[in-house]
């Protein structure tokens, strides 16, 4: 018996459902990022003392830069997961890019957007 080249369109559809669950969870919380670093709730410190506003600002920066590190990350990782529906449509979902076998789907299912299998991923570290 041979080995499997590529899942099944079964098992693709399997592998789409899963990652358009984490786009859209992705997604969401990418919106609130933004959200939280356009301030868009209004929370201002005009009513403080100005010691405490000169505070309050600088940590507001510093939760802002924070927040758009996070949805930097949450962006990178929705592109990824748009990649592997592309590798979906194309049939090639699941293979490793460096040396072809298929990924073992435990695998996929904890990293869908993993182009690498295993042994592939340590040996570039």
């Amino acid at each position: 018996m041979s080995e499997k080249e590529r899942y099944s369109d079964a098992e693709l559809e399997e592998f789409r459902k899963l990652i358009n669950d984490k786009i859209a969870a992705a997604q969401e919380l990418y919106d609130e990022l933004v959200e939280a670093i356009n301030n868009s709730h209004g929370n201002g410190t005009g009513d403080t003392s100005p010691t405490f506003k000169a505070l309050e600002e600088a940590a507001d920066v510093n939760e802002r830069e924070a927040n758009a590190r996070l949805a930097e990350r949450q962006r990178q990782f929705i592109s990824h997961l748009r990649g592997a529906l592309t590798r979906i449509e194309n049939k090639t979902y699941g293979v490793c890019r460096v040396c072809g076998t298929l990924i073992p789907k435990e695998r996929l299912r904890a990293v869908p957007h993993a182009t690498l299998c295993v042994n592939e991923k340590i040996n570039r570290k």
